[in-house]
């Protein structure tokens, strides 16, 4: 008879699992490094966003990947952020978690920055906080954290060193699947 029951809550897990679905984190670059800096009204960030949004897409629909985590970032994360948020209309099913690496990540950041900020954050569906005081390494904490939970990850990367570069030799470190898009040529490689 237990194994019947060991046998049923198997079957459950596992069915849970499956509705589940796949986690993507995303990891990018701030504005200051991108080609277009802050100016979102720039041709090549809208072609960045556009590219970002076919991967998204792409992942929902042919990878299963239902859960996303933002690392809520000025840049890339914030992008990807609010294009998940988009594409609930779409996909009702996915759901967005922002990790956040400390409770004072935007304290320094100007109002309308602030303001995006505490908006994404208010439409997330799960927040993870990684600590409440500011330290040196709370950022790479927080990246190894989505890098931890996830099976993809969507990576805004010119290939030089830097966080971004950090996260992704991780991410490569732990047999995660990983998204490459180039920010100045948009060429999008799979590793």
């Amino acid at each position: 008879m237990s194994r019947i029951i060991e046998f049923r809550k198997s079957a459950q897990k596992a069915a849970k699992q499956s509705v589940q679905g796949k986690t993507c984190a995303f990891t990018g670059h701030r504005p200051q490094s991108l080609p277009f800096g802050f100016d979102e009204s720039d041709k090549r960030c809208t072609s960045l966003k556009s590219v970002m949004r076919d991967q998204i897409v792409a992942l929902i629909e042919n990878e299963g990947v239902t859960h996303f985590i933002t690392g809520m970032a000025l840049g890339v994360d914030m992008y990807a952020a609010e294009i998940v948020l988009d594409l609930k209309s779409k996909y009702p099913h996915i759901t967005l978690e922002s990790a956040i690496p400390c409770e004072t990540q935007a304290i320094k950041w100007s109002v309308a920055s602030r303001e995006r900020y505490y908006n994404i954050a208010a439409k997330c569906d799960k927040e993870t906080m990684l600590q409440r005081e500011y330290t040196t390494d709370c950022m790479d904490k927080r990246n190894r954290y989505m890098v931890d939970h996830a099976d993809y990850i969507l990576a805004v990367w010119n290939g030089c060193p830097s966080g971004t570069g950090n996260t992704v030799r991780y991410a490569h470190k732990k047999g995660k699947s990983i998204i490459v898009i180039n920010p100045v040529s948009l060429d999008v490689t799979r590793e």
